[in-house]
């Protein structure tokens, strides 16, 4: 059987959650990982170095945010030796924009018979900026008080990923659409 590591990225509040979500309850048994389910080792982190909890900070940048994607990956790669389906959950802001790294990742899973599908969950920035309000976690707190500062340094623009699924966020039709062509490939 056909196995698949489907990842599902895009800015923050654009709804990477909701379309891992609803895609999981529509597929049989996937394993489901969510990069921001390390935040609280992350945090720690932060407490040990003595620096003040900034997701947007040149320190995460440096010592924390690749660590993130090492473990989640790990994660991934461990559950695909026993499950056929895995949906990892996280912004994918330099993966899916580096196609050197995206075909590693295609040749180190081809050792567990599994395909990568990458998606990129587009919305609207208005969007996206009620909905960070809305969520109110602790992770946005930067970014919410540096808004236009956060937006510049974000790109919101589809990436260039051969393969990749794009599922429009910004309305419940659009969603549908764009889920029921990526639930296509994978049932």
């Amino acid at each position: 059987m056909k196995k698949y590591l489907i990842l599902v990225g895009s800015p923050p509040a654009c709804g990477k959650t909701y379309v891992s979500g609803e895609l999981a309850k529509r597929l049989n048994n996937p394993v489901y990982l969510d990069k921001d389910t390390v935040i609280p080792l992350s945090k720690m982190v932060f407490k040990a170095a003595n620096q003040p909890y900034n997701r947007d900070s040149d320190f995460f940048k440096e010592y924390v945010r690749d660590a993130e994607y090492i473990v989640t990956f790990d994660l991934a790669f461990e559950s695909l030796n026993y499950n056929n389906c895995v949906i990892v959950n996280a912004p994918f802001s330099k993966e899916f924009r580096d196609k050197g790294y995206m075909n590693n990742l295609k040749n180190k899973l081809k050792k567990y018979n599994a395909e990568l599908i990458p998606v990129w969950v587009s919305c609207d920035i208005d969007v996206c900026h009620k909905r960070m309000i809305k969520r109110n976690s602790d992770r946005d707190t930067w970014k919410l008080n540096n808004w236009d500062e956060y937006v510049k340094g974000q790109n919101y623009t589809t990436p260039d990923l051969e393969g990749l699924f794009v599922v429009d966020n910004s309305s419940n039709e659009d969603f549908e659409a764009g889920l029921k062509k990526l639930l296509e490939k994978v049932l």
